[in-house]
């Protein structure tokens, strides 16, 4: 009778330490995947930025000679895209058409999230199958296909001069009406699902309880609906706003020199230029820029965290 308390002890003492090991597996491994997959990467690529790039090599950050430890960091890279406007107009070029991107996908993905959070629920697997069909396709194939769609002598030019309603083909392809209908196109989806999430778990009896005291279904979706959508809201205009910010591949395809980007920018200094150490400057400006709205995310996600709890 008197080993059961020690029994009893050592089962809790068991069953804490396995608690413990749990939550620190629980957020170690994604730290873990954080730190070597975007932590290091980045530490590579700032660390280019300061080298000084000889041939095909880098020159040492950190040198012993002759009993003195020297540490040699090279900003020139970042003092010359400060002065240099052709980088502080790319940037903000970029800036603008992932804002204009991000607002447009809003508009169209919101009240198609709406609906599919309304419709029965025996019919949302179809239509978020819809949503996803076009990643079963790949990339490269759909922006190519826009610019087919989109040429001069493409199908929509084509189809409109044998209907008549116009005489000469419009120009469409390399201009920013292009380019962000490209992205719009693809990054729409990015933006429906997280609104879907949140919208689909709303509860309806505050409408409900809304139209009870006389509010108008308008005024019922202002004051109700899109402030608890505020978050799905935030979520999916990141997941649009950052990779539209350092876009490639539809700049190039679709874009045409006029509507340069950062994307299109690194890529010259990389290997066009073969400047290294500039390109990765301008890829470590990129970050921070992205970093400044993840940063006010987080903070309202924490705010709103807190806000509910209390």
């Amino acid at each position: 009778m008197r080993m059961k308390p020690r029994n009893f002890s050592a089962s809790l003492l068991s069953h804490k330490l396995s608690g413990a090991w749990g939550r620190w597996a629980v957020i170690g491994v994604p730290l873990a995947f954080l730190l070597m997959f975007f932590l290091l990467p980045f530490l590579v690529v700032l660390k280019i930025s300061v080298s000084e790039m000889v041939n095909v090599d880098f020159n040492p950050l950190i040198s012993w000679t002759e009993g003195v430890l020297q540490l040699k960091l090279r900003f020139a890279n970042y003092l010359f895209i400060a002065e240099d406007d052709l980088y502080f107009k790319t940037y903000l070029s970029s800036l603008k058409f992932a804002a204009v991107t991000t607002l447009i996908c809003l508009f169209i993905a919101y009240p198609f999230a709406y609906f599919l959070a309304r419709s029965p629920a025996d019919r949302r697997p179809a239509l978020l199958m819809l949503v996803m069909l076009p990643f079963w396709t790949s990339f490269l194939l759909r922006v190519y296909a826009w610019k087919m769609l989109l040429a001069d002598n493409g199908v929509f030019n084509n189809t409109a001069l044998w209907l008549g309603l116009m005489d000469e083909p419009l120009k469409m392809m390399n201009t920013p009406f292009s380019l962000v209908l490209g992205m719009v196109y693809t990054y729409v989806p990015f933006m429906i699902l997280p609104l879907y999430a949140n919208l689909v778990k709303m509860d309806l009896s505050l409408l409900e309880a809304a139209l009870d005291l006389g509010a108008t279904p308008w005024q019922a979706f202002w004051r109700i609906t899109v402030p608890l959508s505020r978050s799905g809201i935030l979520a999916g205009s990141m997941l649009v706003f950052i990779p539209c910010v350092g876009e490639f591949v539809i700049p190039e395809l679709l874009g045409g020199p006029q509507t340069l980007m950062i994307g299109r920018v690194l890529w010259d200094e990389f290997f066009s230029n073969n400047d290294w150490p500039m390109a990765a400057s301008v890829a470590v400006v990129m970050i921070l820029l992205i970093i400044v709205p993840l940063a006010l995310f987080n903070k309202y996600q924490a705010e709103s965290t807190q806000g509910g709890r209390a």
